[in-house]
C-alpha cells in the first residue's frame, strides 16, 4: 500500500512538472490577456468575411480601432506577445526582424495607430504616465545606449514588458524590476 502511495505522488509530481513545463515552453499567456484572434474573454474573434484565419506563430488580422478612437491596451499587448520570438534585426520593422522603435510602431500600427520611428520621437507621444499607475499598452523608456529615451518596450501588465532587445536577439518579455532595467527606467507614455 505504502509503494501504491509513493508511486501515486511520483506520477501526479510528474504529471504536474510536466504541465508547468509545458506552459513554459509553449509560450501560454494566462488570462486576461487575449490571444492573437480572440476577445478579451478568449473567445474565437469573429473574422471579417474573406479573411483566413493566422496560421499557428503567425500575427493576427490587423486589428482596427475602436469607434471612439480608443485602442484596447490589453487587445495592444496581445499583439505585441503574439510576436514573441521574432528575430531582432537593427533597423528592422517587420516580424522578419525588429528594432525595439521598430516594434513598437508595428504593433501600434496594427491598431491604427501611427507612431513614429524612432525612440526618442515615440518619447514626445501620448501623455506621461507615473511607474506605479502603467497599464497594458503604456509604452516604457529605457536609457542604454546613448543618454536619455533609447529603447522603448510595451507594458502588458503588472510588472511586465515586451520588447525587441539586440541582445540574445528576439521579441520577448522582461521584468521592469529587474536591475538591468529598472537602474536605467526613464519614463512612460500613453499614446492611445
Amino acid at each position: 500500500m505504502e509503494r501504491r502511495c509513493i508511486w501515486s505522488r511520483a506520477l501526479l509530481a510528474a504529471a504536474l512538472a510536466a504541465t508547468v513545463s509545458a506552459c513554459a515552453s509553449t509560450g501560454a499567456v494566462p488570462q486576461p490577456f487575449p490571444g492573437a484572434g480572440t476577445t478579451s474573454g478568449g473567445r474565437p474573434a469573429e473574422l471579417p468575411p474573406g479573411e483566413a484565419a493566422p496560421a499557428p506563430g503567425e500575427p493576427g488580422p490587423t486589428a482596427r480601432p475602436a469607434p471612439s478612437g480608443e485602442v484596447d491596451g490589453y487587445a495592444l499587448s496581445s499583439t505585441a506577445l503574439s510576436l514573441r520570438g521574432a528575430p531582432y534585426r537593427d533597423g528592422g520593422t517587420t516580424p522578419s526582424g525588429f528594432d525595439c522603435s521598430g516594434f513598437v510602431q508595428y504593433v501600434f500600427g496594427q491598431h491604427g495607430v501611427a507612431m513614429p520611428r524612432e525612440t526618442r520621437e515615440q518619447f514626445r507621444v501620448g501623455g506621461r504616465v507615473d511607474r506605479d499607475r502603467l497599464q497594458p499598452g503604456d509604452l516604457v523608456f529605457f536609457t542604454t545606449i546613448a543618454p536619455g529615451a533609447s529603447h522603448v518596450g510595451i507594458v502588458i501588465g503588472g510588472d511586465q514588458f515586451v520588447h525587441a532587445p539586440s541582445e540574445r536577439g528576439v521579441v520577448r518579455v522582461e521584468s521592469l524590476s529587474a536591475a538591468y532595467w529598472s537602474r536605467r527606467y526613464v519614463g512612460a507614455r500613453r499614446p492611445r
